[in-house]
């Protein structure tokens, strides 16, 4: 760690005031530029405290930067993650105020829903899949509190959550045991207009492999994750922008559809 403890707990604070008076800061990487990745999770960490403090409930987490193309644009040697809270899961079919929102993208994910916790270390596929009760097709709207990107993209991510703003999940459960989940492939289109496509394996070649890596990362800072979390796996396509008048819709391979609009 490059930062002291008084450091952190500024940035932190700043963090949290940014998401909660919808006011965008300066990116963590330009306030602090020796903050380090060690740096960066102490931030995550500290934010966490603090909407817990303020009556937020932890309602699962999520796994970012799971393609080696997205690692190389944020200079990451592995994926990030983040802790996921009640207020940002939006129901399906929702028509959302852009004015929650600072610098959105979307993504088309796969969500686990755990039914047993599954702590670290050394957790595999195996347990993973013991551990999940099902499936759900998933959007999640990244955004960050930042005003602008910063120099060192990672150490930003980490710090607020990997980037994380809405989740819309869809509710079409799938066992694991109901398909190959390497194999489901999704399509997003904005305003009916297809934009793009992926299949889950460009996640760690298998989102359960994603999975895995989180619950062991987690174990690092004394966190596991509990039965009833929700865990974002990570996007099997390029993040695209979108605006106010947008209807955003997510069609998957045995997982059905998930949609919502933004005015």
């Amino acid at each position: 760690m490059k930062l002291n403890d008084a450091q952190h707990r500024k940035a932190a604070e700043a963090l949290f005031a940014a998401e909660r008076d919808r006011t965008p800061i300066e990116p963590i990487t330009a306030t602090y530029e020796e903050a380090d990745i060690e740096d960066a999770y102490r931030i995550g960490m500290l934010v966490t405290e603090l909407k817990l403090a303020a009556g937020r409930r932890i309602k699962g987490h999520k796994v970012g930067l799971t393609s080696k193309a997205m690692r190389s644009l944020n200079n990451a040697t592995e994926p990030d993650y983040g802790t996921m809270f009640d207020n940002w899961f939006v129901a399906e079919g929702s028509i959302i105020e852009m004015a929650r929102l600072n610098r959105p993208l979307v993504e088309v994910e796969l969500a686990f829903v755990l039914k047993h916790d599954l702590p670290g270390p050394s957790v595999n596929a195996a347990d993973v899949i013991r551990a999940t009760d099902f499936i759900l097709p998933a959007l999640e709207i990244v955004d960050s509190r930042f005003s602008r990107r910063g120099t060192r993209g990672v150490i930003d991510s980490v710090s607020d959550a990997a980037s994380c703003g809405l989740v819309v999940l869809g509710g079409n459960p799938r066992r694991l045991d109901q398909l190959d989940i390497r194999r489901i492939g999704a399509s997003l289109a904005k305003n009916g207009d297809i934009e793009e496509t992926g299949v889950a394996s460009a996640v760690m070649g298998n989102p359960i492999n994603s999975v895995a890596w989180l619950a062991n990362k987690l174990h690092e800072f004394g966190v596991t994750m509990a039965a009833g979390h929700v865990v974002l796996s990570g996007s099997f396509i390029k993040a695209i922008p979108f605006g106010a008048g947008d209807t955003l819709t997510a069609v998957f391979d045995q997982l059905g559809e998930v949609s919502c609009t933004f005015r």
